[in-house]
């Protein structure tokens, strides 16, 4: 048996038109495209033994998406999210494939035994299909290529203090020894582009610093206090480390920006609560110190895929794009729903669920990040979803440097992107290509996932672009009730998605009631 769904508006072959989807209700799997809107009665129909066939026009039907970088958390930290709810608000945005991040699990995905607690945790828990990334961590060398060929799609690596003890940095020289070790394998390492820099104000003179002195600015991103991507000191750290502690019993806890003002009390008159000063902590410098060092590893070791992840300052855009067309190099960058519809200057102080490292940065560095994406020097978008709890959001207090970071967004990628997408000249097609087929092609899935074609899974977002609602706290499927885009205004909206031929999610419906997301772990062996 076989099942049918039309519109006159399809993304596919990099074309948006009038098609037909025939596939099979056995498999999964997509058996044809008809460049057409079939009548009822077209012998095709009872060809392919079509049982049920839906017109959807005027819905716009593309691929569903594959959000390469999700952070679910699960085993360890179940109270910030978990398989279930984060892979129900996947579904509700289109969403058919996630790639689940190493860290903020206990365990990370750092060796086989943690992966394989990870795959139990996950076992019947997922409304999407799912793949998961590794660790790149400075103890686990040995463990990369069993772990690759136990089903891990690559390997994610910090050049900066994490934050997060069981997941420690990595070095230069490190990075050389992995790419050394998987060199040959078809696999991808990722790194988090932050990196130690002397800071030239500047270099960052283009930066929303209101209320500090081109010193201060310095002195934020020089102080080492401050450095980490998640806290390391106060109250919040504490919490993140310790759930079961009373919030109330750490009061005395020394907040990181008090830390830092014992280095130097030229800080003293630093606003913890304003955007501005968070910023300044963490300039432009940070990333393209770290992607210089990225390339010159690459270098050595041309034949293996390395990736950006979350890439959010335009400055870098130049030396990727040399990299990319003159080096020829295999490297690739993606950015963020977040860095491409927020802006710096619209962040109200103390409102810390917009804060994520690299931060959200100034509305010239947003519109160029949409023209690095454009001229494909970036050549994915994700949502980078890194929820946690409000207790470690800190929102009382607003001390952007004490607070937990991380957005949660995964499932609200298509509607941003076709809302702010409207103002670049952006066409359905090429959210296909950056949210799709890139994504898919990046974790080694593009044989059956990321696009509309015979032989691919039938997974589709339907989409209705006329579609008008406004984000709310309350309506998310996360287990956290926190987002950056609280209230926002949104053009489209996700109508259904089918994974694998079967409806996931359907508005006004919700969620299927019985999880049939798989685990994606076909080995990328040489």
């Amino acid at each position: 048996m076989s099942k049918a769904i039309s519109s006159s508006r399809v993304v596919a072959n990099g074309t948006v038109g009038p098609a037909t989807i025939i596939y099979s209700d056995c498999s999964g799997k997509i058996l044809t495209v008809i460049p057409n809107i079939l009548d009822d009665g077209d012998l095709t129909l009872a060809q392919y033994h079509v049982v049920s066939y839906r017109k959807l026009d005027p819905l716009v039907i593309m691929p569903g998406l594959v959000d390469a970088h999700v952070h679910l958390n699960e085993p360890g930290r179940t109270e910030w999210e978990g398989f279930a709810t984060g892979t129900q608000a996947a579904a509700s945005g289109g969403v058919t494939t996630v790639v689940d991040m190493p860290l903020n699990a206990v365990p990370p995905t750092t060796t086989l035994e943690n992966f394989y607690l990870k795959l139990e945790a996950a076992k019947g828990q997922c409304w999407v299909d799912t793949a998961f990334w590794g660790g790149l961590v400075p103890t686990n060398l040995d463990h990369l290529v069993p772990l690759i060929q136990a089903g891990v799609r690559g390997f994610k690596g910090f050049l900066m203090d994490s934050g997060v003890s069981e997941f420690p940095m990595i070095t230069p020289e490190y990075i050389q020894q992995a790419l050394k070790r998987v060199n040959g394998f078809s696999t991808v390492l990722l790194f988090h582009a932050e990196m130690d820099s002397d800071c030239d104000a500047s270099i960052d003179a283009h930066h929303h610093y209101d209320g500090l002195t081109d010193h201060q600015a310095q002195l934020l991103a020089s102080s080492p206090t401050l450095h980490p991507v998640e806290p390391t000191t106060g109250t919040i750290s504490q919490l993140a480390k310790s759930p079961k502690i009373h919030a109330l019993s750490l009061d005395d806890e020394i907040t990181p920006l008090e830390k830092a003002i014992e280095d130097n009390s030229e800080l003293e008159s630093v606003d913890p609560t304003a955007y501005s000063s968070f910023l300044a902590s963490r300039p432009d410098s940070f990333e393209i110190t770290a992607i210089k060092n990225i390339i010159t590893c690459s270098k050595k070791y041309p034949s293996t895929n390395v990736h950006i992840v979350h890439l959010a300052t335009k400055e870098a855009l130049p030396m990727l794009e040399y990299a990319q067309k003159k080096l020829n190099l295999p490297i690739t960058a993606e950015t963020c729903f977040h860095y491409l519809t927020l802006k710096a200057e619209d962040i109200p102080n103390g409102a810390t669920q917009y804060k994520c490292c690299p931060p959200i940065r100034t509305d010239k560095n947003r519109r160029e990040l949409w023209q690095g994406l454009k001229k494909g020097i970036i050549t994915s978008v994700v949502s980078d979803h890194s929820p946690c709890t409000p207790e470690l959001k800190g929102l009382e207090r607003g001390d952007f440097f004490e607070a937990w970071g991380g957005i949660s967004s995964v499932g609200f990628g298509l509607p941003l992107l076709y809302s702010e997408g409207q103002n670049f000249g952006i066409s359905f097609t090429d959210i296909a290509r950056w949210c799709c087929e890139n994504t898919a092609k990046q974790v080694g899935l593009d044989h059956r996932k990321g696009s509309i074609a015979p032989g691919m899974d039938a997974d589709f977002a339907i989409f209705d672009p006329e579609a008008h609602h406004t984000v709310a706290n309350v309506r998310t499927f996360f287990k956290n009730k926190l987002t950056a885009f609280n209230g926002r205004k949104l053009c489209g909206r996700v109508v259904e998605t089918v994974l694998r031929g079967r409806s996931v999610y359907a508005l006004g419906k919700g969620v299927s009631d019985v999880p049939i997301g798989e685990l994606l772990l076909e080995p990328r062996n040489k």
